[in-house]
């Protein structure tokens, strides 16, 4: 039996670095094995300080949130333009697309912008999935009571991203691996917050996630970015630091990772570091972005990839404190073993 049920993960998800141009109506491609049309994108200008950009097909090419801040939705022209057959358009801010400007692009494949009215929960949700990769978008009008709103997923997610996109709110967060009681702030650093309001204490099901009566997870107007853990694919997880860069924690995820997002949960909470195979580094991985801040790529807190999962080669907080534990989401660029039960190439690490 093969390991992994997705043949080529670059269907699914991909992420790209480009340089800028300045130039409106720019198309850029995506270089993976498989053609994807993305539904989710997030952006980041490298070599200067901007804001993350996160655009989804359901909302709307123009609509933006930024996930180092509370902002609203923000609705204008000349960032993204398009969701393209295998990429995006982009416009001429500097945000996105400057001339001497450096860019990271992460997109998700969802359902090709084809949405549909779910009636799973008690409040009415519009939903895209992509069921095989464990990715969907939710979106609802808010009630401010408690109450059910269907995902799409046939599964129960094991990480949600919620944003109350238009008001200022905090971005919240839910992890199967920490439980129901709830969440971190993905724009800011704090400890790990047990907020009874935002999902009722009740994890998700297979057909709908809980929400409560907080307004950062039920009032306005709402949007959800759902992932399931996929074998050979797609996992959230948590892992114990243990203090040193020589042989730092090593995590086993099944495959080779190209992109992941690491958060310290408690004592003194710390940035949500972005490491992917795209940036400096590739298989031991330098570049660092943070999910909660705007400041340009760090080169520090180095990560290593591996055909298995990854090393974080760091002793500091950010993202190896001996004791303390970290959750992460990782998507692959390589199953260990894929559907053709073929092994990949990539290096493995020996279990220690």
């Amino acid at each position: 039996m093969a390991y992994a049920t997705i043949a080529d993960a670059s269907a699914n998800f991909q992420a790209l670095t480009y340089d800028g141009n300045g130039s409106d109506d720019r198309n850029i491609t995506y270089t993976g094995n498989s053609n994807m049309q993305p539904d989710f994108l997030w952006f980041k200008r490298r070599n200067n300080t901007a804001n993350h950009l996160l655009f989804d097909s359901t909302r709307g090419v123009t609509s933006r949130i930024h996930s180092n801040n509370s902002n609203a939705a923000a609705v204008e022209a000349n960032f993204l333009q398009a969701f393209n057959s295998d990429g995006f358009q982009v416009g001429t801010d500097a945000d996105i697309n400057a001339s001497g400007g450096t860019y990271i692009n992460w997109g998700w494949k969802a359902n090709g912008g084809t949405t549909s009215s779910n009636t799973d929960g008690s409040i009415t949700s519009t939903v895209q999935a992509n069921v095989a990769a464990g990715f969907s978008i939710v979106k609802w009008t808010g009630t401010g009571s408690n109450g059910t709103v269907g995902h799409g997923l046939g599964v129960a997610p094991d990480f949600i991203l919620f944003k109350n996109y238009a008001a200022t709110e905090n971005w919240t967060t839910y992890h199967s691996i920490f439980g129901n009681i709830g969440g971190m702030y993905l724009n800011l650093t704090n400890d790990f917050n047990t907020a009874g309001s935002w999902y009722q204490d009740t994890s998700p099901t297979s057909s709908s996630f809980y929400v409560g009566t907080n307004s950062k997870t039920n009032g306005g107007t709402m949007i959800a970015y759902c992932f399931a853990n996929i074998k050979g694919y797609q996992q959230a997880g948590k892992y114990i630091g243990n203090g040193t860069s020589s042989s730092g924690a090593f995590v086993y995820t099944g495959f080779r990772p190209a992109y992941v997002l690491l958060k310290r949960k408690a004592n003194g909470g710390g940035i949500w570091a972005i490491k992917d195979y795209r940036r400096p580094g590739h298989n031991q991985v330098t570049g660092r972005l943070d999910a909660n801040d705007s400041d340009a790529e760090n080169v520090d807190h180095v990560a290593e990839f591996f055909g298995n999962g990854f090393r974080v080669m760091d002793g500091g907080s950010a993202m190896n404190a001996n004791g303390e534990t970290y959750f992460y989401y990782a998507v692959a660029d390589q199953s260990i073993v894929s559907t053709n039960n073929l092994p990949s190439n990539a290096g493995i690490m020996k279990a220690e």
